[in-house]
């Protein structure tokens, strides 16, 4: 009897961890994985950032005029286009996979030129001349490279959950 008693709680919790195992699979999804693993960037890290922007809403427009899943705004996007010679189409800022694709070349364009993810992030949200500012200053930066304070309370808290949410994307994926 003890025996059995022992299975059915083992069995009752087997499936209470797969569901919560496919509830936060919903909760963080990683949709058109066959463009971000073709290009070179951090999937947990692009996923955190759409998460972060615009919850996976490739219709979501903000208030100052950024677009869809990585929440671009058309003059970024121009800019990333003509940079990778990509045709540009502003209408199709709200296809998913075209939105997805210029954010990733566009992070992947921060990463580099900034050279620490947490400044690359602090660009993405603040804009990069605003980081150049930051980074200038001794008081947001010793070395020019890396932030060590971040003046704008919202990118504070940007970065800070990205890199809460690219943590539960790097144990479930």
């Amino acid at each position: 009897m003890k025996a059995r008693k022992a299975f059915l709680w083992i069995g009752v919790a087997a499936l209470l961890l797969l569901s919560l195992y496919f509830a936060v699979r919903a909760a963080f999804p990683c949709p058109h994985r066959e463009i971000v693993s073709s290009l070179n960037v951090d999937a947990s890290l692009v996923y955190s950032v759409a998460k972060t922007e615009s919850g996976f809403d490739e219709k979501a427009v903000s208030h100052a005029g950024a677009v869809g899943l990585m929440q671009l705004l058309p003059s970024t996007a121009k800019f990333i286009c003509d940079r990778e010679h990509i045709v540009y189409e502003e209408a199709r800022l709200t296809d998913g996979a075209y939105n997805l694709k210029l954010g990733c070349l566009y992070l992947s364009y921060l990463l580099a030129k900034f050279g620490a993810t947490q400044t690359a992030l602090a660009a993405y949200n603040a804009g990069e001349g605003t980081v150049r500012d930051w980074l200038s200053d001794p008081s947001c930066s010793d070395d020019g490279v890396h932030l060590r304070r971040i003046p704008y309370p919202e990118t504070e808290r940007y970065v800070k959950k990205i890199g809460k949410i690219r943590k539960i994307y790097e144990f479930f994926y």
